[in-house]
């Protein structure tokens, strides 16, 4: 999800912001209010994950009581 939001932004910026025609005009959001977003997706994903990166455990040699 967060790579097409950064693909998206892409594309947005070399696009015009707001393009007016005889049929109406189209606007779209800040390129700012854009790279929020995909930074706030990228940390709620990261930390929605539930796999840890570091494990532990008790390591015992064997024949040791």
């Amino acid at each position: 999800m967060a790579a097409d939001l950064e693909t998206a932004i892409e594309k947005n910026a070399d696009k015009p912001a707001e393009a007016r025609g005889d049929q109406g005009s189209v606007r779209q959001h800040p390129l700012p209010d854009q790279i929020a977003a995909a930074k706030f997706t990228r940390q709620v994903s990261s930390a929605a994950s539930t796999a840890l990166p570091i494990r532990f455990g008790l390591l015992r040699p064997p024949g040791a009581a």
